[in-house]
């Protein structure tokens, strides 16, 4: 079966193909012209989108070896995300469906993000503790099955990924901020500055709201402004505030794995490409013995390899979505409980 997935929720635009359970074409396209604003701009994602996807489309399939024709299953990512740029994605995938006859399943991003861990070669084994950490979500989750997801805990203000754009912001880094923290913090002392973990009466939620605001107080009591902050000073920031979003992500998968009997974790979302948090997570698999899965950074970020897969093992169980379907922007996933 050849499987076609589009992702299309943010800045990035991607299409790829899975033929007989074999990922042939993974292209992305990425916004990168947004840096310029300090965040996405809607409307320009989605003109961007547009204006990119047939060649993408073009490009996969001569890539794969393929026709048009021989796509067998047609997946989109149809939630959550940015409105306009959900649209594009979804509504292309529906005109595809319909024009070649073939079925057509809407994904879930954060369920593309969660399942991302099987396009690896080392795949996770059920159940398993995922964390799923992005620009818009953080999430802990019990996976017991591909159509049984437990949500544990949830951001209750600022994602982590949001916390490193905003903090990046602050410093005068600029957007995206995970990359440029994560340098930063490379050439910074952690142990200069403590700032504080969120501990919540919900065992598994995280905060990152109040982190912000102490690096912010920090600044404001110790600096004149942005500009006088020497470039040694900012890395100590960065460093120090890194490792408090790691501590604070890593605690609550250790906490989990005391109660929870699981076979492996995995950590996936845009924020695990951090290097930083990829070795807290190699530490905890090692201290409980456990098998870890971390995607590669191809699929850490938004990519339509997760969507095809993620869309292709929702059709094995029996879904198939009409063409009326609908983008929602907020997070529903089918599984969860």
């Amino acid at each position: 079966m050849n499987v076609l997935g589009i992702e299309s929720s943010c800045d990035e635009t991607s299409v790829a193909i899975i033929s007989n359970e074999i990922l042939t074409a993974n292209l992305i396209s990425s916004q990168d012209f947004h840096a310029q604003f300090g965040g996405v701009v809607p409307e320009l994602s989605s003109r961007a989108h547009l204006q990119i996807i047939i060649p993408l489309l073009k490009a996969a399939l001569k890539k794969s070896n393929l026709n048009l024709s021989d796509i067998d299953l047609i997946c989109a990512t149809a939630g959550p995300g940015l409105i306009g740029a959900l649209l594009v994605g979804l509504t292309f995938a529906k005109g595809l469906s319909y024009s070649l006859n073939k079925p057509f399943v809407a994904v879930n991003h954060i369920e593309g993000h969660i399942y991302s861990g099987f396009l690896m070669d080392e795949k996770p084994e059920f159940p398993y503790l995922v964390l799923v950490v992005s620009g818009g979500h953080t999430l802990l989750l019990l996976v017991e099955s591909f159509t049984k997801v437990h949500q544990l805990g949830t951001t209750v203000d600022d994602a982590a990924g949001e916390a490193f754009d905003k903090v990046s912001k602050l410093l005068g880094f600029g957007y995206p901020g995970g990359p440029q923290i994560e340098q930063a913090a490379k050439q910074g002392n952690s142990e200069i500055i403590s700032f504080p973990i969120a501990d919540l009466k919900e065992p598994y939620n995280f905060s990152f709201s109040g982190l912000k605001t102490s690096v912010l107080r920090y600044v404001q009591n110790n600096f004149k402004d942005v500009s006088s902050i020497s470039a040694g000073d900012k890395n100590d920031i960065a460093s120090a505030f890194q490792k408090a979003v790691v501590k604070a992500l890593s605690n609550k998968v250790e906490k989990a794995l005391k109660q929870f009997p699981v076979k492996s974790i995995s950590l996936t979302g845009g924020v695990a490409a951090n290097k930083a948090l990829r070795e807290s997570f190699a530490l905890i698999s090692k201290k409980y013995d456990k098998k870890l899965v971390i995607p590669g950074l191809e699929f850490c970020g938004d990519n339509a390899a997760m969507i095809a897969f993620r869309g292709m093992k929702s059709y094995e169980h029996g879904l198939v979505n009409d063409l009326d379907f609908s983008p929602y922007p907020g997070l529903t996933p089918k599984h969860f409980s």
